[in-house]
């Protein structure tokens, strides 16, 4: 499996880093975990949409700095290409629900 991010993954990653400082070991057990089931599994995962073949997924991202919280992780699986490119990161205290423009914006330029 190959694994990608996008650049608001990236500043997303690089601010909360500074916050959380376990977050790079957190996402290399999250994509250990992507490996073996790419589309989830668990009530941890929710397939948002899927088009032309490519599955956007939003899962909760267990970080050990935060107690009982977690961070949401909103990714692209395209089972074709066996490709998952990771397009939002955020904590569930600073922001609700995922960005909805990013995600329409991803499938746009990729389809």
């Amino acid at each position: 499996m190959n694994f990608k991010e996008t650049s608001e993954f990236q500043k997303a990653f690089k601010r909360l880093k500074k916050k959380y400082l376990s977050l790079d070991q957190d996402l290399a057990e999250f994509k250990k975990v992507l490996a073996v089931f790419p589309e989830g599994r668990g009530k941890h995962f929710a397939l948002l949409t899927e088009k032309s073949g490519i599955k956007i997924i939003k899962a909760r991202l267990f970080c050990r700095y935060l107690k009982g919280d977690s961070l949401r992780i909103v990714y692209a699986y395209n089972q074709p290409a066996e490709l998952i490119e990771f397009i939002e990161l955020y904590a569930k205290n600073e922001q609700e629900v995922e960005n909805r423009t990013l995600i329409i914006n991803y499938l746009e330029k990729i389809v």
